[in-house]
């Protein structure tokens, strides 16, 4: 997608305040346009369906109807065209983080972030990246080491979460159509993972790269 295009964004909370603040920061900067607000899952859907935005901010709970935004992000990443979620949370607890980014959300932030945070954070996801804020992703790493759990196993070093997870289905022998299934995106975007994940590991192959995957101790799922 062209980086230079205008970024529009469907902002989702059920914090009037909240939304009312976000829409503010994010319209004051250039390239960026806030299409709708939404208090509810179901009042964010009806609003990506209508604008068609490339990110939706979200709440990791929104709306008064309660639930969990995950499943908000999952029901949003089922739309087509499918839009970038990045949720924005009060907490940052390593499972809420692992759980968004499971789900399918390409970012994830605490609420109070600067914005010149949220800003790089809603223009990365944009265009396919993903972003953590800051300390997030450092902490992830280590969580995600391999037996040393203070430090990420080396073959790992490098590797983006959504990369991460790609491997790791890679190493519980799921081909790309499943790998797309579960983790909510396209055999197409599946496969460009692949093709970085084999130039990362210098890997030969996606035979190679499933085994140094095991032997950094993923797949532990089979």
């Amino acid at each position: 997608m062209d980086g230079t295009a205008e970024v529009t964004v469907v902002v989702v909370d059920g914090d009037p305040e909240f939304r009312r603040g976000m829409t503010a920061l994010l319209g004051s900067v250039c390239g960026l346009s806030v299409v709708a607000e939404a208090a509810t899952t179901d009042e964010a859907v009806d609003a990506v369906h209508r604008f068609r935005p490339r990110v939706v901010l979200m709440g990791l709970c929104p709306g008064p109807e309660g639930g969990s935004g995950i499943g908000a992000a999952q029901r949003l990443l089922r739309l087509r065209p499918q839009p970038a979620v990045l949720v924005v949370s009060v907490t940052a607890d390593d499972d809420s983080v692992l759980a968004s980014l499971r789900s399918g959300a390409r970012g994830y932030l605490v609420k109070g972030s600067g914005a010149a945070v949220v800003e790089r954070a809603v223009r990365a996801v944009a265009n396919g990246e993903t972003l953590l804020g800051p300390g997030i992703g450092r902490r992830l790493a280590a969580r995600l080491g391999g037996p040393d759990r203070g430090r990420p196993a080396p073959v790992l070093c490098g590797l983006t979460l959504r990369e991460y997870d790609v491997l790791d289905l890679m190493a519980r022998n799921l081909d790309d159509r499943a790998i797309a299934r579960r983790l909510a995106m396209s055999p197409k975007t599946v496969r460009n993972h692949v093709s970085t994940l084999l130039a990362k590991l210098h890997a030969a192959d996606r035979a190679e790269a499933i085994v140094r995957a095991r032997e950094a101790g993923l797949g532990g799922g089979l």
